[in-house]
């Protein structure tokens, strides 16, 4: 696959992310409305790799990052084209670069409206909808159901306590992932018989803060984890992204006065990548659409 792509009378470049300043990512998805701060950006590039394109006096047009998880999984993120690039073929370059850099990965991603046409085109198919939920917390927050189990705190350095219960809810070993994550997280965890039986983060993302990764068994217990954060944010810009529109949980949500704001589609190539079972761990709430 070529590393450059003409378009119109200008040739595009593939560049290592990380050889690029972090302004240029960020004017980037400023141009098409997504909310990243440079620092956003910087722990992204800490957390995966992505190319960008650039021309020939490094004006950036364009960006695709992937996340490994083992040599047979990777999520895909931030594919970014600008306004100028976008019926130019701009986009299927940059995942056509990304293809040849993961191999054979199976891929999965959370396609926006405007892109879901073209991940369809290079062999994705639909398996869920994430529906984003946000605003300012309530304060005081809404009542949670009865407690049955030990919520409490976890430091960044017992983050390894959590990483098998993530694995069987996400389906591959996160564990580098969150640790990055933990760095400027507060964890909570839920314990039954002293097991780890749930748990979430809450950090700074974007207009404020986002709490997520929220893994847990049921409702009732992703309620509890989602509850411990939004009493520390009342008052202030929060987001959790998640599969449910429905029952309980989401029910939770509203009650807090988060609206979904925006939808986007979490897309699979290869094998499938949503393996939802009763009673078993599953993701309440993603760590982000790039890192899902």
């Amino acid at each position: 696959m070529g590393r450059t792509v003409r378009v119109k009378s200008f040739e595009l470049v593939a560049k290592d992310i990380n050889d690029v300043d972090v302004k240029l990512l960020h004017a980037l998805s400023i141009g098409v409305g997504w909310p990243h701060r440079p620092k956003d950006w910087d722990f992204l590039r800490r957390a995966g790799h992505g190319i960008v394109a650039v021309d020939g006096i490094g004006r950036v047009f364009g960006s695709a990052m992937w996340f490994p998880y083992g040599h047979e999984f990777a999520t895909i993120g931030l594919v970014i084209t600008s306004p100028r690039t976008q019926a130019q073929g701009t986009g299927r370059w940059l995942m056509e670069q990304v293809f040849e850099r993961c191999g054979d990965r199976n891929l999965t991603l959370n396609s926006t409206h405007a892109a879901y046409h073209l991940y369809l085109s290079l062999g994705f198919t639909k398996e869920a909808t994430v529906y984003q939920w946000q605003g300012e917390a309530v304060s005081p927050p809404p009542p949670v159901p009865a407690l049955t189990a030990e919520l409490s705190s976890l430091s960044t350095a017992n983050i390894g306590e959590i990483a098998a219960l993530d694995e069987r809810a996400f389906g591959a070993n996160r564990q580098k992932l969150l640790a990055l994550l933990s760095e400027g997280a507060a964890i909570s965890v839920l314990r039954r018989g002293g097991e780890a039986v749930g748990f979430s983060m809450k950090r700074e993302f974007g207009r404020g803060h986002v709490i997520g990764p929220i893994v847990a068994s049921n409702d009732c217990d992703a309620i509890h984890l989602t509850a411990v954060h939004l009493r520390d944010l009342a008052g202030q810009f929060v987001r959790v992204d998640t599969r449910e529109q429905t029952g309980p949980f989401a029910d939770f949500l509203q009650q807090s006065r988060l609206g979904i704001n925006d939808t986007v589609s979490t897309m699979s190539k290869g094998k499938r990548f949503l393996n939802r079972k009763e009673n078993e761990p599953w993701v309440y709430g993603l760590a982000g659409h790039a890192l899902s």
